[in-house]
């Protein structure tokens, strides 16, 4: 995998990244770049990550996406610095807002991961919870503090972390505020691996690079019927998984993949 550019700001706390991973293929990495304020999210930068989300869906070649942050900081919550003498309608609509990029995150239909470097705190915690995948650096730190504040999550992270790792587990996290450890996050199924610092992004560029590899059409309807299935009835799950194994067999790729099996060769997947 090699970096097709160097990073692109278009905001100034967001850097975009590319790397390629085979023609006109990428893997797209979100940079937070915030490290003095340990990456949290302020209003503007929330409303800059929904714009780049909004556009890669609409990318074909993104393969796969990875969100991180910068030095010590994923993403340590809001910017509770913006809640200081704000109306409640300015601050609901803050809410809103986040709420709703953090869903088009989940939405995306491209796998996404979460490598996570440092403090996910808060806003952090439910923005990793909404990737498909969470590899943690054997510094980061995940919680939900805002009971601290005197109020609860709202962002998805009551509902995600419950859905992850269990009901109780999640009124001990949400209710005390306390700090969850890499090892224990992995002890839950909340992360895939745990790396040293310096092999984070390797290890996730790695991990995307794999994702990225198969074909795009099969990986994004295993995503979609994983999750509608989760979220729904399981009967109807079980059909609509099935339709989309049709949908793949008909497809470009289902027949490359069934025909590079047989004459033992490398498929060569285009997306169609």
């Amino acid at each position: 995998m090699s970096s097709n550019n160097k990073p692109k700001y278009p905001h100034p706390n967001l850097a975009l990244e590319d790397h390629a991973i085979g023609d006109n293929a990428v893997v797209r990495v979100l940079r937070i770049d915030r490290e003095d304020k340990l990456g949290a999210l302020s209003r503007e930068l929330v409303v800059a990550l929904g714009t780049q989300i909004a556009r890669i869906r609409r990318a074909p070649e993104i393969r796969a996406v990875i969100v991180t942050g910068t030095g010590r900081g994923f993403i340590a919550g809001a910017d509770v610095g913006e809640y200081f003498q704000v109306s409640t309608q300015e601050f609901t609509e803050y809410q809103l807002t986040s709420r709703q990029v953090f869903e088009s995150l989940e939405a995306l239909p491209q796998p996404t991961i979460a490598a996570v470097n440092g403090y996910a705190f808060g806003g952090g915690f439910e923005v990793a919870l909404c990737c498909d995948f969470i590899i943690a650096s054997e510094r980061a730190r995940f919680a939900l503090p805002e009971i601290k504040l005197g109020l609860i999550p709202g962002g998805g992270g009551t509902q995600r972390l419950a859905h992850a790792a269990g009901v109780r587990f999640t009124k001990e996290i949400v209710m005390t505020g306390r700090t969850i450890r890499p090892d224990e996050a992995l002890r839950r199924d909340l992360l895939i691996d745990i790396t040293e610092t310096e092999q984070l992004m390797p290890r996730a560029l790695d991990f995307a690079s794999t994702l990225a590899a198969n074909a795009p059409l099969a990986v994004r309807e295993a995503k979609t019927v994983i999750d509608d299935g989760i979220a729904g009835d399981r009967r109807a799950a079980l059909a609509a998984e099935q339709r989309a194994l049709g949908r793949l067999f008909e497809s470009a790729d289902g027949r490359e993949g069934i025909d590079a099996f047989v004459h033992k060769r490398q498929a060569r997947f285009t997306g169609a």
